[in-house]
């Protein structure tokens, strides 16, 4: 099984366009012709599907709102049904899903990243097996399915069902550690192969007057919102790792990980306030502003880090950044978060009124003209093709307001299948010296993060992890906070907990809890299926 999954990943990698994709990428805007207001072209009435779409208040205000805007108007004028988008806050989407499926109110195709609420709601039977609808009513997905069945795979579940659609992304970084590299040069230091080196850097990016102004103003490491899992995935402290061939809980690596993080803040190198900066919002604003050395960011080699990454330079024109790998503690060397190459995103409400207009409404976004044009946008008005015949923005800043808050809009897009097309390399100048020194980053991330010599730290990608019963989910639930309070205790109490200490207490607690019951879950999963899951060694052989 396992042997024949990395042939399916092999085929998966399809890097290149092949068929009626390399012909797409090179000519057309993607739009075709079809009715509206209810009505198809030959007159008769078309039907109607409810969509959730994230709120993110990410859209430009003269654009619209999430429900109603160029994109969405653009999708219902020429797909094949009427669509009403329902909007779900990307923060809270979980809880306004709970509400909308208590109600009865729930859109007829819902697009959610987490995994495991997914999970909740296929257990819960709120989510349609769709297999034989595909079978039956598809067209263009049962076509995918075909020419890459580890989509079907990771759509399909324990009894066997198909549950959910998914798009082919390849491999690329997610979390990225960026450093200062100009700060790295002031003070003579080399690149931090360990965490004692790494220790030392920051203590030096604290005290030693790193950008030159004279003031001790500097801050050396973020430990809050992604430059914290960064420090976890550095010490392996992910929750449970594969021990001798066993998944376990990973108690040791908890204590490793939190023993730096308190010196750090014993020794006043981090931020004081560092647990009230919940989300690594102010964390992030330090770095942009100048005043921080290592900082993890989300989608470090992408949008995100490059929005971050421009701000810096815009606030300090002579910084200079570089992607590092994470320095090697004394569990070995782990890479952050990768993002995920196959990756299941939608599936049907079960009580969906019209299931097979869903699913042409789902050919229709899994078509190539429609992928290209959410992508791109439209060609002669967003991008024209450069002489790699890759897309190329015409005018960034008209990108922005009007095509680069998409991104929720193209779920169902399979980037992979667009090659050095669909990277975010490709919508790079490279006559711009700010793109170009971004490039480098890029290229820095990817030589350091994907390679299975330095594997992701968790044995899976979270979105491949399969969920316990809600009996067990419960136990995780409703001791989460209670097990953050023991180690945030320990971390700003000065010497009145240890860590050791505090690991103990969430351990007593943890088996109080029953959390044991989870543990076993999660072993005897692990080696029922490690055979056939998707784990974290297979994630990179879809780049080769």
């Amino acid at each position: 099984m396992r042997m024949q999954r990395r042939r399916w990943m092999g085929m998966a990698a399809g890097a290149v366009l092949t068929g009626a994709l390399l012909a797409g990428c090179s000519g057309g805007d993607g739009d075709k012709e079809s009715g509206t207001g209810g009505e198809s072209a030959n007159g008769e009435a078309r039907a109607a599907i409810s969509v959730s779409i994230y709120d993110r208040g990410s859209i430009p205000g003269e654009q619209g709102t999430a429900e109603d805007n160029r994109w969405t108007r653009w999708l219902e004028e020429n797909g094949p049904v009427d669509l009403d988008f329902q909007a779900v806050p990307r923060w809270e989407s979980i809880d306004k899903f709970n509400v909308m499926f208590a109600s009865g109110t729930a859109p007829d195709l819902i697009f959610e990243y987490a995994t495991g609420y997914r999970n909740e709601l296929i257990n819960q039977k709120q989510l349609m097996p769709i297999g034989e609808l595909i079978e039956q009513h598809s067209t263009t997905y049962k076509a995918l399915l075909e020419e890459y069945p580890l989509l079907r795979q990771v759509g399909t579940r324990e009894d066997g069902q198909m549950y959910e659609f998914a798009r082919l992304n390849g491999v690329y970084t997610n979390h990225v550690l960026f450093v200062r590299k100009d700060w790295l040069d002031r003070l003579g230091l080399g690149v931090p192969q360990t965490t004692d080196e790494f220790y030392a850097a920051i203590e030096a990016f604290v005290r030693q007057d790193p950008d030159g102004n004279g003031q001790d103003d500097t801050l050396g490491m973020a430990v809050t919102g992604v430059s914290g899992q960064v420090l976890e995935a550095m010490f392996q402290d992910v929750g449970y790792k594969v021990e001798d061939g066993t998944l376990v809980r990973t108690w040791d690596n908890a204590i490793a990980h939190n023993r730096f993080v308190k010196k750090l803040y014993d020794n006043g190198l981090i931020d004081r306030d560092f647990l009230t900066d919940k989300n690594g919002e102010k964390a992030k604003q330090d770095f942009i502003n100048g005043k921080l050395g290592f900082y993890g960011s989300n989608a470090g080699a992408g949008g995100e880090g490059y929005s971050i990454y421009t701000a810096l330079k815009k606030n300090v024109p002579d910084a200079e950044v570089m992607a590092i790998e994470l320095p090697e503690s004394e569990f070995g060397q782990f890479s952050p978060v990768i993002g995920n190459p196959v990756q299941a995103t939608a599936a049907i409400n079960a009580n969906a009124d019209n299931p097979e207009a869903v699913m042409a409404y789902v050919d229709f976004l899994t078509e190539e003209a429609t992928m290209r044009t959410l992508t791109y946008g439209i060609e002669g008005e967003h991008y024209e093709l450069a002489e790699s015949g890759c897309p190329k923005p015409i005018d960034a800043e008209k990108n922005k307001q009007e095509q680069d808050w998409t991104g929720d809009m193209r779920m169902l897009v399979s980037t992979a299948l667009f090659g050095e097309c669909g990277t975010f390399r490709n919508r790079l100048d490279m006559d711009d010296p700010i793109d170009k020194a971004f490039s480098a980053i890029i290229d820095q991330a990817e030589a350091a993060y994907l390679t299975p010599e330095r594997p992701m730290a968790q044995y899976t990608h979270v979105e491949h992890m399969s969920s316990p019963p809600k009996d067990l989910q419960l136990i995780v639930t409703n001791t989460a906070e209670q097990l953050r309070s023991y180690v945030e205790q320990a971390l700003v109490g000065g010497a009145k907990t240890s860590v050791e200490q505090a690991v103990a207490d969430q351990q007593a607690y943890w088996k109080k809890s029953g959390g044991e019951q989870v543990d076993a879950w999660y072993a005897e999963w692990y080696e029922t299926n490690s055979d056939d899951a998707i784990l974290t060694e297979d994630l990179y052989t879809l780049g080769n």
